[in-house]
């Protein structure tokens, strides 16, 4: 079997688990999924906001606002994100790949 195939093999593996990020702590009531905590959520579970976290939080936003508020959403957007590093790294090799 081809590498590629394997890699293929690997990231459609991946793109099926995803929603297990969202079940398993939904099962055990435990709160939002592993790493996906607000400052706000992090203030509840450790008792502060790190000074670092606090300054970046309002840098970044998600490419699909509250993404994490449907199964769907989140689904979509991890299709994306897969969809996004798949063809940078198409191009990246295909841009270190070229013969002269």
């Amino acid at each position: 079997m081809k590498t590629i195939t394997k890699l293929w093999i690997l990231i459609a593996i991946l793109a099926i688990l995803t929603p297990i990020g969202l079940m398993v702590p939904e099962y055990f009531k435990a709160g939002a999924a592993w790493g996906e905590w607000g400052s706000d959520e992090i203030k509840k579970l450790v008792g502060y906001v790190p000074k670092g976290l606090e300054r970046l939080s309002d840098i970044w936003a998600a490419a699909i606002p509250d993404y994490g508020s449907s199964k769907i959403s989140y689904i979509v957007s991890a299709i994306l994100g897969i969809i996004t590093i798949m063809g940078l790294t198409f191009l990246l090799g295909r841009f270190l790949g070229k013969k002269e």
